[in-house]
């Protein structure tokens, strides 16, 4: 990590903490909750007979009652750091999923999915966002690459683990076992981390100027980086959240097979996060932003042909890409932007808009399938959403303030 992040200057110790904690947060609380979670939905279906609206409304729920606190977490950030919020998220999540790995009941599912949102509205990539725009300017999108890669990681290894774990123990330990795994991972190394640079770091460039919170609410620009953030999160999350059972209900592919295929899925994300952070510290930002947009735009397409050879394994690569990026360029350019002093409030703003369309996206999706027998009108309504956050961006300034 510490040769990747290295331009001309040598990192500081409070860097490669800075990048480190990123990366095993970012692995944990959505390398393994974020992408791990969904591959259980087909179990609970059959277990417990619930529908796919009823599976992917746990995360709906538990995301929009946390989201309302998403002001609150970022001004939390702004003043008082955010390694104390990973380090409780990271507590919220683990015990989220052990949790989830006992429930017997739809209330104790509620309950636990709402205890895991509060860990990634807390831990998540909130708090990380800020601590890696703080201790990197020159480098930030290639430090924010590095540090989205434990989702790549975490996604592309979780398929696999829970799929041994569940041959061997069944679901619920698995759940369990993940839930450990997430908190032995990420709190040893988020507690030695710090929230501020200090005068060893030499790539920061002079504090920004603070712009009042008012004044951002006034912009354009923060409306149009809004709703763009939104329809986009939304097209990539109702697809995400319903590959396993599409795979698995749908296409009656086999665990094994909807494992390779998600892996692959989450190994093309970290090639994305890399070339694309790679190219925001190279070329303006919006292009980036509206890169990434298109690629989600051109590869929901590809499901309808799901069961033409070959053809899945193009969308997995594309698809990959594209969600390599998606969620790593909202922060690279509300700082190019807005500046870091007030990051934690606009991303907190932003991220509270986004994680209600995270939510409520795969519960439109899992209803139009249950009502109509089959995903044609969700994956339309995912391609729909795709394009206007494109459209959207295009809108955005061409050259943004530089923080």
């Amino acid at each position: 990590m510490h040769q990747l992040l290295k331009e001309k200057n040598e990192l500081s110790p409070g860097q490669i903490k800075a990048a480190a904690t990123g990366f095993v947060s970012l692995f944990s609380l959505i390398g393994i909750m974020f992408y791990g979670l969904p591959f259980f939905y087909d179990f609970w279906v059959k277990e417990f007979g619930w529908s796919r609206v009823t599976v992917t409304s746990g995360t709906a729920f538990g995301r929009i009652t946390a989201a309302m606190l998403g002001f609150f977490v970022g001004w939390l950030i702004d003043r008082k750091g955010p390694r104390k919020l990973i380090l409780t998220g990271t507590l919220f999540a683990g015990t989220a999923f052990v949790a989830l790995g006992m429930m017997t009941s739809l209330w104790q599912f509620y309950a636990f999915s709402l205890c895991a949102a509060l860990g990634y509205i807390s831990g998540g990539p909130l708090p990380n966002q800020v601590l890696i725009s703080r201790w990197f300017t020159k480098t930030r999108g290639k430090a924010m690459g590095i540090a989205y890669l434990g989702v790549g990681i975490g996604g592309v290894l979780v398929p696999q683990i829970a799929k041994r774990l569940n041959a061997h123990l069944g679901w619920r330990h698995s759940l369990m076992i993940l839930g450990v795994m997430m908190v032995l991972i990420s709190f040893p190394v988020t507690w030695f981390a710090k929230d501020n640079p200090d005068n060893s770091v030499k790539e920061i460039d002079k504090p920004d100027s603070k712009i009042p919170i008012g004044d951002v609410l006034k912009k354009r620009s923060f409306y149009l980086l809004l709703i763009g953030s939104v329809c986009s999160i939304a097209a990539v999350s109702g697809t995400i959240q319903h590959l396993k059972l599409f795979f698995s209900l749908d296409l009656n592919y086999t665990q094994s097979q909807s494992a390779n295929v998600l892996s692959l899925i989450l190994f093309s994300s970290i090639l994305g996060r890399l070339f694309m952070g790679w190219l925001a510290d190279r070329i303006p930002k919006k292009f980036v932003m509206v890169l990434i947009y298109i690629l989600v735009a051109a590869s929901i397409p590809l499901l309808y042909f799901a069961s033409s050879p070959g053809v899945i394994y193009v969308f997995a690569f594309l698809f990959g890409v594209a969600l390599g990026g998606d969620y790593m360029i909202i922060p690279l350019m509300t700082a190019e932007i807005f500046g870091i002093k007030t990051l934690g409030r606009v991303m907190g703003i932003i991220l509270t808009t986004d994680v209600i369309s995270d939510a409520l996206s795969p519960m439109l999706v899992g209803w139009l399938r249950d009502n109509s027998g089959s995903y044609f009108t969700g994956f339309a309504a995912l391609i729909s959403l795709a394009i206007v956050g494109t459209i959207t961006v295009l809108f955005l300034p061409g050259k943004p303030k530089q923080s």
